[in-house]
């Protein structure tokens, strides 16, 4: 007789008997709409992945099962539509998207899909098969988030402490510095492990961020996931559960993980050419219902888990520098924290172009040592005076003495912006990033 955890393992091993394909009807296409593919005779379910067998062609093109209309079963391929036509057959292969998954990956360049791009021989036969579309952790399983999680960012570490399994978003315009802060983050920040996706990049920066802005010391410790703006929808949102995926498995692991996306705003356009191609009403400024759905499904699979934990940092595009435009608002309001890059600081050459009054950690007030805390929220006050009064002391129409709060905001105002001021090719320990923020404006 088998009792107790041997039991129970063979419970799990009957279910997934129960539940495995042995017979794969082939099915056909029947004709093709826009980005989707509608295919008949075949029976897969939403996320199945299936093969179009093109006539020719040495490989088939993968393809996923995205939704059904009628008797038909819509599919968006993994690749291009060029050279499928009706007739075409179409082989159901039984299970989801699933990318291997191990410390081989580091200082690896992968593709949406998980595939090898770099010039290294691809090994497909090492690593753990993982399912890309995971469920987030049971929140009562997450560890709370109390320690203090180093990026060697000055203006973060001081005024706007992350923690480990903390999920920020980065949000700024277009050409703001988006992609360098990441990389200064990738370079200097204490994880044990970095995950880069890089979802609709522009082809010509994907090499310029791995070179310049990460480097050889960054690239070490990362693995990166490219999806260009060139390649399908379906691939730009695979490449965010790709790198969600690989960053799990490195957490179960017991690591500390820094999960970088740059940019989850591209992942919700993608999701809403997903969505239209299959029919889906437009809601707000075009977006899908699905895309809101979507956002909370990827941004919550971070964070702390049983063990190890994934700190996340999320870039957001905003249209137009609206910081409240649909989407940016309803990442907002996921995520534990938001960095608002100015394009005002960036045009005076201050980098990182850090806009420390617009911007907020959540949790920076649990994890901080309450002087670290109080330095920092003075710091703030005295910049949010002087930006108050900016224009009176510009044009020399404020005179000293008049208000102390606003002779000290003057007297501060160089060092602070001093202390917020980095470059890019030089990082802080948090220690040394304390003790230049106690320094700064007198006690208070």
């Amino acid at each position: 007789m088998i009792t107790g955890a041997r039991e129970i393992d063979l419970e799990k091993w009957k279910r997934r008997v129960r539940q495995l394909k042995l017979f794969f009807p082939e099915g056909q296409v029947t004709r093709v709409i826009g980005l989707t593919v509608e295919a008949r005779g075949i029976s897969a379910s939403i996320g199945e992945i299936c093969d179009i067998i093109v006539p020719g062609e040495p490989c088939p093109v993968r393809s996923e099962v995205v939704g059904f209309r009628d008797r038909s079963t819509l599919l968006m391929p993994l690749g291009e539509l060029m050279g499928i036509h009706p007739g075409c057959k179409v082989v159901p292969r039984g299970k989801s998207l699933t990318v291997r998954v191990g410390p081989h990956l580091l200082g690896r360049v992968l593709d949406g899909l998980g595939v090898p791009m770099d010039w290294e021989e691809p090994r497909w036969d090492t690593g753990e098969e993982v399912t890309v579309d995971n469920a987030p952790p049971n929140p009562l399983a997450r560890r709370r988030i109390t320690e203090v999680l180093p990026t060697g960012i000055k203006a973060i570490d001081g005024l706007l402490t992350c923690g480990k399994g903390q999920r920020m978003g980065i949000f700024s315009g277009s050409g703001v510095g988006k992609s360098t802060l990441l990389g200064m983050i990738a370079r200097y920040g204490s994880a044990d492990v970095n995950v880069i996706g890089l979802v609709g990049e522009r082809g010509r920066e994907v090499r310029e961020f791995i070179e310049r802005d990460l480097g050889p010391e960054g690239l070490a410790k990362s693995v990166v996931v490219v999806a260009t703006s060139d390649q399908p929808a379906l691939v730009r949102l695979k490449a965010a559960f790709v790198a969600s995926a690989i960053a799990e498995y490195f957490r179960d692991q017991g690591k500390d993980v820094m999960l970088m996306m740059d940019s989850i705003t591209r992942f919700a356009m993608a999701q809403r050419e997903v969505g239209l191609a299959v029919g889906e009403p437009p809601a707000t400024r075009g977006y899908t219902p699905s895309v809101f759905a979507l956002l909370p499904r990827l941004l919550e699979r971070s964070g702390m888990g049983p063990r190890g934990s994934i700190t996340a940092f999320y870039t957001v595009l905003v249209e137009a520098d609206d910081m409240n435009d649909p989407i940016a608002d309803t990442i907002r309001g996921i995520l534990d924290g938001h960095i608002v890059l100015s394009r005002e600081l960036a045009s005076r050459a201050h980098y990182p172009a850090i806009d420390i009054l617009e911007s907020v950690s959540r949790l920076m007030p649990e994890i901080v040592p309450g002087e670290h805390y109080r330095k920092a929220m003075l710091v703030k006050e005295k910049m949010a005076v002087y930006k108050q009064s900016e224009d009176l002391i510009n044009i020399g129409a404020y005179v000293r003495g008049t208000n102390p709060g606003i002779d000290e905001a003057i007297d501060c105002y160089g060092p602070v912006t001093g202390f917020l001021r980095q470059d890019m090719n030089q990082g802080f320990n948090f220690d040394e990033t304390v003790e230049q923020l106690n320094d700064l404006g007198g006690g208070g």
